[in-house]
């Protein structure tokens, strides 16, 4: 059951790493209730940039160690650029209401962070992504969200 009472709209920002909602955007939570992001609220969906930086680094630094005596170091690199990639593909382009929600909730303090993170887990299964993905996304925030929630 799709809990998202509008459809998200939003534009791309100069910086081209942020979005701008255009219009308001809301997620009936069947544990906390409506909640509403205004227009004009700014959120880069998911922040997974972080991870597609380290599958670069990662190859790259996989195809410089090849040249050297120490093989290993290669081998290593090329595994964690290659492990960084496969995570990437698997959340890339998933989300963006949910993640535009979770901004919100981070943003203002709204929940507690821990009530925050299953709200997206609930509005990523709720859009129809996998369990398995919406998984991931949740590990995601409980791992790297603490520095930027607001609470």
């Amino acid at each position: 059951m799709n809990r998202f009472t509008n459809p998200l709209q939003a534009e791309l920002q100069p910086d081209r790493k942020t979005w701008r909602l255009l219009a308001p955007f809301s997620y009936l939570d069947p544990d906390h209730g409506l909640i509403e992001v205004p227009t004009g609220f700014t959120t880069d969906f998911a922040s997974i940039r972080i991870v597609r930086t380290l599958a670069v680094i990662g190859l790259g630094l996989s195809l410089l160690l090849s040249l050297s005596p120490w093989a290993w170091l290669s081998y290593a690199a090329y595994v964690v650029g290659l492990a960084c990639l496969a995570l990437y593909a698997a959340v890339a382009g998933y989300g963006h209401g949910p993640a535009a929600i979770h901004d919100w909730i981070y943003k203002t303090g709204m929940l507690p962070r821990g009530n925050g993170d299953h709200v997206i887990f609930n509005a990523l299964r709720s859009e129809g992504v996998a369990r398995w993905r919406a998984w991931i996304f949740w590990t995601g925030v409980r791992i790297g969200g603490s520095r930027r929630y607001i609470g």
